[in-house]
């Protein structure tokens, strides 16, 4: 009788062959966002900063002026959480947070007042120093990507300049929060791209990225394996043949 051949289960292997398919999809992704990171780095660093970075608003030109005679005292307010006096637009007006909500009133007369879009456009022109007209005036109820950094409710103020800059004021506070142009709009969507967080724009601390990041270590492990797998023998041999010779 002849015996029975046996043949033990071999083990479970991953060849090379499975390996470089997986490293070439990957690598095909990650290096679209290398392309992509070159792109916007070099669009951001062509961009003019001075007018990507020159919409914060201007020191009032009413700051040393004297306060008109007149004024309520804030004593008269009662017990409030903060009282601010400052001038809005050419009057002044105390600025009092109560119960946690802002409000403003005339300093002179005690009436309350409210910001309406003649009001904001107004602020806007003395804040951000815009000469062009006015081409639309609308109410936001919460901020939108230009404006995220401001919580509440604002005016958008656009203006039909070279720049189609929009200035947004605070609805409740009257105070100028921030003015955009075209060219900070295109800072902000290439650096979208960059820093890859295209929801908030705001960090580079987010979950895609970091997998991005890992993702690119695991591409450079898997090539240098690739890389030494792909070497035979005799590849090395004018290695091989000047160690033999030196030895003789």
């Amino acid at each position: 009788m002849k015996a029975e051949r046996v043949t033990k289960p071999k083990g479970f292997a991953i060849s090379p062959i499975f390996w470089r398919k997986i490293h070439k999809w990957v690598g095909l992704v990650i290096g679209l966002q290398f392309v992509l990171w070159t792109i916007s780095g070099a669009i951001m660093a062509l961009l003019d900063m001075d007018k990507v970075g020159g919409h914060s608003a201007a020191p009032s030109v009413h700051a040393s002026h004297p306060w008109p005679a007149g004024m309520l005292d804030p004593a008269a307010f009662g017990a409030v959480e903060k009282i601010t006096l400052r001038r809005l637009v050419d009057r002044p007006v105390y600025e009092i947070v109560a119960g946690g909500t802002p409000k403003l009133i005339d300093a002179q007369t005690g009436k309350t007042v409210t910001i309406d879009s003649k009001s904001a456009e107004s602020i806007s022109r003395q804040a951000f120093h815009h000469e062009a007209p006015v081409r639309s005036v609308e109410r936001l109820e919460k901020p939108n990507l230009e404006a995220r950094e401001h919580p509440g409710s604002m005016w958008r103020v656009n203006f039909a300049d070279e720049e189609n800059s929009s200035a947004y004021v605070s609805a409740t506070t009257g105070r100028a929060l921030v003015s955009r142009g075209d060219t900070w709009r295109t800072w902000d969507f290439v650096w979208m791209l960059h820093n890859m967080d295209y929801v908030n724009r705001t960090s580079f601390n987010h979950p895609l990225i970091i997998f991005v990041a890992f993702a690119t270590l695991w591409i450079s492990f898997t090539g240098f394996y690739l890389l030494f797998k792909s070497f035979r023998r005799r590849e090395f041999n004018w290695v091989l043949g000047r160690k033999e010779a030196r030895k003789a």
